[in-house]
């Protein structure tokens, strides 16, 4: 896996690669589990239970990280935050914000397309309870670093879902030479550090934890996206 993440010449190489992984035993087992059982209100429809790659330009100057796949979420469309309540509230935003083509993200066939924007998650496979393990999370980082390699000079923003990204984040920076601050910076909504020219932006996760709760609404979000763009 190590070895097919390094031979990767192209984002779509990455892309490709990340589809077939099967590196952690654990996470196949889930994945794939949970897309032969289903959830009811799905039991009609074709699960992908697969490895979500990344979805957006690959020279997009906005990259935006988020934890892992939802079991019903991603693991079902094939697209990353898409067909779940968080994703909903994710892509409505990037739709105001002007980054997205539309409000509604579906599923992988469903013609949305994103405008200087690449979405990405940290471990690629949907983890049980929402929770990778560390082993997972480091098995899994080696294709966040060749897509932060195969880049180009293209992002100029990180915006960061929740504290487990924000970790990643840094740890794709120090990985590709940067020069990361010690202690790491705390995460925080709207936390912002920037490291050899790339500006990382801390959100709230969109979770229903978050949502539903008003820990983070759309307005905050909203914010979020329109530092974003003015950091670009």
């Amino acid at each position: 896996m190590r070895a097919a993440a390094r031979r990767a010449r192209s984002v779509a190489d990455v892309d490709a690669g990340v589809s077939v992984c099967r590196a952690c035993r654990r996470l196949v087992r889930w994945r794939e589990d949970v897309a032969l059982a289903k959830r009811r209100s799905y039991e009609g429809e074709p699960y992908w239970g697969r490895p979500v790659p990344g979805f957006g330009p690959p020279n997009a100057r906005i990259w935006l990280l988020g934890l892992a796949p939802a079991a019903h979420g991603a693991n079902r469309t094939g697209r990353v935050f898409t067909g779940d309540r968080s994703g909903d509230f994710l892509f409505a935003a990037l739709h105001r914000a002007g980054l997205a083509s539309s409000p509604h993200s579906i599923d992988a066939a469903d013609g949305l397309t994103l405008n200087d924007t690449r979405v990405v998650a940290a471990v690629r496979c949907a983890p049980p309870d929402n929770k990778p393990l560390p082993e997972e999370r480091s098995a899994c980082a080696p294709w966040l670093d060749a897509e932060w390699r195969l880049r180009g000079a293209s992002v100029r923003v990180i915006v960061v879902l929740g504290g487990f990204a924000w970790r990643a984040a840094f740890d794709v920076l120090r990985a590709a030479g940067a020069q990361v601050p010690v202690p790491l910076p705390k995460f925080g909504h709207l936390a912002t550090v920037v490291v050899d020219g790339v500006t990382l932006i801390g959100c709230y996760h969109p979770s229903q934890q978050n949502t539903f709760t008003g820990r983070l609404t759309p307005a905050m979000l909203d914010d979020v996206f329109q530092l974003a763009i003015s950091a670009c």
